[in-house]
Parts: structure tokens; C-alpha cells; sequence
């Protein structure tokens, strides 16, 4: 666990009067998505959930809400763009996710953010299309975004396992990075073999500080895009309405 993101934000690290607590102040969970891929010999495997879950921590820090555990799945399944509430509730490939925001909102959350460390237009998708049958009432309201959609700029950007990947993992996770793992040699382009690394080459334009900055950038515009989605619900609908988080009214998501 990283001391430097509050476990009192985390749910998995929360107990039922803090999360009740929480969820009263500001009804908005944060779902953090990735996978488990390369990311060169010197960053973690579990790179693109990590990164998200810490800018999601980072986001309730400043903001509020909590934070699910980071959530791992492939992207490479194929979501038609104009799938139903129906086709989507019935998909096996969208059902984990949609049983999990549903299990989200039966928990009295009124916005839920999912949000990909892993660049891929499919996982975005997939998170979109799995909240549609969730929404569809009306009574709550969500969203799927890439870490960086909302703030991105000259510093706020993402790439693979190169400067800002690296940076990242370098301000939340300085001990899981090994830049020595890649030699003193040149990087192969564009992610071919054997670096597998797309974007400016982290041992010399990665830092703690830059990861910083971008994680400051990417959390603000996270947060600021929960406070207007909680917003722009009907005002009977903004508050957390579960009677309270004990067994007689709630047990598990």
C-alpha cells in the first residue's frame, strides 16, 4: 500500500462508518480499470489500474467520494456503438461490470466514474456501455474516461511506459520502478521488441515531478467532472439514500 494516498478513501480499506460518512458528504464512487500487460522491464505489470486507482485517490482526496479497488480485464472485445440498455444487460462480456454498478448504486451512489489507465478506445466502450442499464432510470449518472481525458495538455499526457507512465509510477510507486532494467543503449521505436516502449524515453525525461504535476492536472478535472455530473441530476436524486451501510440494509458489492 502506498502511504502517500489515504486509505480512508479506499474502499477496501475502509470501515462501514466511513464509508456511510463518505458516501453521505459526496455520493460518487471512482472505479479504477486497467490490465495486465507489459509496460518495459522497468515499470510493474499492473501499471495502467495502479496509475488510475492513485488519480482516483488523489481526485477523493481533494474532492471526495470514494474509490473502488483498481479493476483488471482485457480490452480486445469488440462493443457495438449502439448497443441497447437491453442488449447490453443481457451481454455476458458486459454482465461483471454492470452487476458491478449496479451493486454501486443499490449501495446508494449517485455517480459512478470509471476511469481506464490503459489507452484503448474498446475500454473506455466497454465501461460506457456497461452503464447504460444502470442510468437508464434517471436517478444516477456515470461515466467512463481514460485518466487523462478531461486534463490533458503539455503537462498532462500518457503514453506506454515511456516519460509519463513512467512518471506517474515514479511520484505514486518509486520503488516498483527500475529504469536500470533498461540498459544505457537506444529504445527500439514505437514499442516494437524488445522494449516494448511507445513515447519519449523515460530515463531522460521521467521524474517524480513531472508524474506529480500530471496526477494533480488529471485528479482536478476528475473532480471537478464528478461535481457536475452530481449536478446535473434532479435534486431529489444528489444524496446517498441507502437508510445506512449495516446488515440490514446493505452486505456487499
Amino acid at each position: 500500500m502506498n502511504r502517500e494516498l489515504s486509505p480512508s478513501l479506499q474502499m477496501q480499506f475502509m470501515r462501514p462508518a466511513q464509508l456511510e460518512a463518505a458516501a453521505r458528504a459526496f455520493p460518487v464512487v471512482y472505479v479504477p480499470f486497467g490490465l495486465i500487460e507489459w509496460h518495459g522491464r522497468h515499470l510493474p505489470l499492473g501499471n495502467d489500474a495502479l496509475k488510475a486507482h492513485g488519480i482516483l485517490v488523489k481526485t477523493a482526496e481533494t474532492f471526495g467520494g470514494v474509490v473502488y479497488p483498481p479493476v483488471y480485464f482485457p480490452h480486445d472485445v469488440n462493443v457495438p456503438a449502439d448497443i441497447t440498455p437491453e442488449q447490453a444487460a443481457a451481454d455476458w462480456r458486459l454482465c461483471m461490470l454492470s452487476a458491478l454498478f449496479e451493486r454501486l448504486k443499490q449501495t446508494g451512489f449517485r455517480v459512478i466514474i470509471g476511469v481506464s489507465g490503459h489507452n484503448v478506445q474498446s475500454q473506455i466502450d466497454m465501461v460506457n456501455q456497461a452503464l447504460k442499464p444502470v442510468v437508464a432510470d434517471g436517478t444516477i449518472t456515470g461515466i467512463g474516461l481514460w485518466e487523462i481525458s478531461l486534463s490533458q495538455c503539455d503537462e498532462s499526457n500518457t503514453d506506454h511506459a515511456a516519460k509519463w507512465e513512467t512518471s506517474n509510477m515514479q511520484f505514486f510507486y518509486p520503488d516498483l520502478v527500475d529504469l536500470s532494467q533498461l540498459g544505457t543503449g537506444p529504445l527500439a521505436p514505437g514499442m516494437k521488441p524488445p522494449d516494448g516502449i511507445g513515447g519519449l524515453d523515460p530515463r531522460e525525461h521521467a521524474s517524480a515531478e513531472v508524474g506529480r504535476r500530471n496526477v494533480e492536472l488529471a485528479s482536478e478535472a476528475i473532480g471537478r467532472k464528478a461535481q457536475e455530473l452530481l449536478a446535473s441530476l434532479p435534486g431529489e436524486h444528489r444524496a446517498f439514500r441507502l437508510p445506512g451501510i449495516s446488515p440490514e440494509h446493505w452486505w456487499a458489492i
